[in-house]
């Protein structure tokens, strides 16, 4: 690879991490995180390093995070109150991290009902839906 080629890139790498890095302490707008029962509480930094990919693994259990598809209303949501980002900053940053070699963004899936089911029936898994349609039962990481 070029030497300029690759310096843009890292460059780029660089202000996308910086422009995700905003730890957001309070979120309203009826998001909810939800996990499998053994994933713990998490805040909000660590839950945007999971769908940064910065993060893995919370207290010993592999996680396995979960999107809704691009353009939805709850994803949209999800980036702005989570990440600062929008769906074209969310998708650049992943497509690099994806070129240099760092992973592929998480799985997305359609429905809430989906998510839901994958998360709960999925040791490991993390994904957002709406505040209205939490189930009783149901290990709410963040809200």
């Amino acid at each position: 690879m070029m030497p300029a080629l690759r310096h843009r890139i890292l460059s780029l790498m660089v202000l996308l991490l910086f422009a995700s890095s905003t730890a957001i302490t309070q979120v309203t707008d009826g998001v909810v995180v939800i996990g499998h029962p053994t994933v713990k509480r998490l805040d909000a930094a660590t839950v945007a390093r999971i769908y940064t990919g910065r993060v893995i693994e919370v207290d010993g259990v592999s996680i396995t995070a979960i999107n809704a598809n691009a353009g939805t209303s709850i994803r949209n949501r999800f980036l702005q109150l989570f990440l600062n980002q929008d769906e074209d900053k969310y998708t650049a940053y992943w497509t690099v991290r994806r070129y240099i070699g760092k992973g592929a963004s998480p799985r997305e899936m359609g429905k809430s009902s989906d998510i839901i089911q994958f998360v709960t029936s999925t040791p490991g898994a993390i994904g957002y839906i709406d505040a209205n349609e939490l189930r009783p039962g149901m290990n709410v990481l963040l809200r």
